[in-house]
């Protein structure tokens, strides 16, 4: 048992201000240390001196695929960090995406999908068992 055990570090990509302070909030009380870029540029810039040990991403940004692209740069770098891609997609436009397709596996890099007003317990408990804590 480490007592100084490093802390996880989070990167959080959104460019709703609110939600992205919402979210780092969320996820500081769960114990993990965050990153916060309002956009995929700043992510890339934060990604080229800081490798996180997971992301969460949301998908329309600065374009309507921003995330899908960020979540392939960030696989591109470092393969094992686990990717959440955090979207209000659905709600918005009624489009799913399954990740669990070969097809789609080839394209989307992310770990995880979760629909945007995630309860606090699923998302801790999603977290916990993508960095299999």
């Amino acid at each position: 048992h480490k007592i100084n055990a490093m802390k996880k570090t989070i990167l959080i990509v959104d460019d709703d201000m609110d939600y992205l302070f919402q979210m780092k909030l969320k996820v500081e009380q769960f114990g993990f240390d965050t990153i916060t870029a309002d956009g995929q540029k700043e992510a890339e810039s934060i990604i080229e001196t800081v490798r996180p040990d997971l992301a969460i991403l949301d998908l329309m940004m600065e374009s309507d695929d921003s995330g899908f692209i960020l979540a392939y740069k960030i696989k591109r770098m470092y393969p094992d960090v686990p990717i959440i891609i955090a979207t209000a997609v659905t709600a918005e436009t009624g489009i799913t995406f399954d990740i669990n397709t070969d097809e789609n596996k080839q394209w989307i890099k992310a770990d995880l999908f979760l629909d945007k007003g995630i309860r606090a317990d699923q998302l801790q408990r999603e977290i916990n068992k993508l960095l299999k804590i």
